[in-house]
């Protein structure tokens, strides 16, 4: 059997991180059994769509790297099959008319259940679900019939989606016993996404579009990397891997049921360790459109220092601004506690200008200095570069002090100090 899965939103609203899961999860079985992924646009519920998000969901599901092989179909364009159907279950007694709308008439006895990938053996009873509504009083078919019919119609045979369609399911299974097409399809469903509350993720308690994570600094594969570990592994305690060897290690069954922990620090984290393994190029190319300075000019050791101090591409640019403006910007905290209340600032600014005045223009040699002017006071480099930093950069955090230097050049360094002891 050929798998074929299929990620069907609606264009009500942003690509929501949950069904980003949901849809890297079809992906990864399609690419994992060498089936075939459809996608769906499910726009039948006119009241709600807003066509202009197709956009945004075509475009998160490509940044993301979820591709699909077929689609994107747009469930509208079916109305007339969808009608056909409501027709034949009209005439063989299986629905019926009530109040402008059509019913399917549900069995009154007996027990409607499917054997869950994710959750073994889940049944309901016939007498607990109610006639339920296929073609509303408009005329349009309601979501439960569309689904059901395209997917038949498509040859899905494995359905994969969040729990919360779970109560949907013995509806949609007595349809497709009504069209007499219940076949063999697998159905998998994944665990909701909660915060740390416990909560079911929602807008109403945090960020939960992909596009925010996004603008906040996200790159995709950490991204694609962290949704993989919501509800499944394979068994090891690795948690950051290249989405190849995702692929190669996924296995439905691996799935698990408990509910997943959006868990905002986590994916901070494995954004940081992505960013980290690039190399010096693609991290330039990354950072650019979240800083409005370039990075193509600095030496690519630097770069990397840059790097290990980021974890979103956001982080870059206050990183970095100092070195680009005509004088920093001074923390008056930093200035505080580094400069104007040390009681050996004003030796070490004096020092470090006449040092670093005829030093060659190298890390190691500007850090070699600063030692030996801390120690004739009495100070470790630590304590000893605090006021040189802050003169410099700004503020008492950033890059690596004396490659910064370096980057910064001779004349500007020791101009910056001056403007330091000046104020003192």
């Amino acid at each position: 059997m050929t798998v074929r899965v299929r990620f069907a939103p609606s264009p009500t609203g942003y690509l929501h991180v949950g069904s980003a899961r949901t849809a890297l999860f079809n992906w990864l079985y399609a690419r994992a059994t060498g089936g075939t992924m459809l996608l769906r646009i499910e726009d039948t519920d006119a009241s709600r769509n807003q066509p202009e998000l197709v956009t945004n969901i075509l475009d998160a599901l490509t940044w993301l790297g979820i591709t699909w092989d077929e689609g994107p179909q747009f469930q509208s364009a079916h109305a007339d099959r969808h009608r056909g159907v409501v027709e034949d279950l009209l005439a063989s007694g299986h629905a019926y008319h009530d109040d402008g709308a059509v019913r399917l008439r549900v069995p009154e006895d007996g027990v409607t259940g499917w054997d869950d990938v994710v959750r073994g053996r889940i049944e309901f009873e016939n007498a607990h679900v109610e006639d339920f509504v296929i073609r509303r009083s408009d005329g349009s078919p309601t979501f439960l019939l569309a689904n059901a019919v395209d997917d038949v119609d498509a040859g899905i045979t494995h359905v994969i989606r969040g729990e919360d369609m779970i109560n949907n399911m013995p509806k949609q299974l007595l349809l497709l016993e009504a069209l007499g097409a219940r076949g063999d399809v697998v159905y998998a469903h994944l665990p909701l996404l909660v915060d740390e509350q416990r909560r079911k993720l929602s807008k109403r308690f945090g960020d939960v579009a992909v596009e925010r994570y996004r603008e906040r600094g996200i790159v995709a594969p950490a991204m694609a990397n962290y949704l993989a570990l919501l509800g499944w592994s394979p068994g090891d305690d690795v948690e950051i891997r290249p989405m190849a060897e995702i692929v190669e290690r996924f296995r439905l069954e691996d799935a698990h049921a408990s509910s997943a922990f959006f868990d905002v620090r986590k994916l901070t984290h494995v954004n940081a360790t992505h960013l980290r393994a690039l190399g010096p190029d693609a991290f330039r190319s990354a950072v650019a459109p979240f800083c409005s300075h370039p990075l193509d000019g600095l030496p690519d050791d630097y770069v990397r220092a840059l790097q290990e101090r980021t974890q979103t591409l956001c982080d870059v640019e206050p990183l970095v601004a100092w070195l680009f403006a005509e004088e920093p910007v001074v923390d008056p905290d930093a200035w505080a506690r580094a400069v104007a209340g040390g009681p050996h600032a004003e030796a070490l600014l004096a020092g470090a200008i006449a040092a670093y005045a005829d030093a060659p223009w190298e890390s190691a040699e500007l850090h070699r200095r600063l030692a030996e002017l801390g120690e004739a006071v009495g100070l470790k480099l630590g304590k000893a570069q605090a006021p040189i930093r802050v003169a410099v950069t700004g503020t008492t955090v950033g890059p690596p002090l004396f490659e910064s230097l370096e980057v910064l050049g001779r004349e500007r360094t020791l101009a910056r100090l001056r403007a330091a002891r000046a104020r003192l």
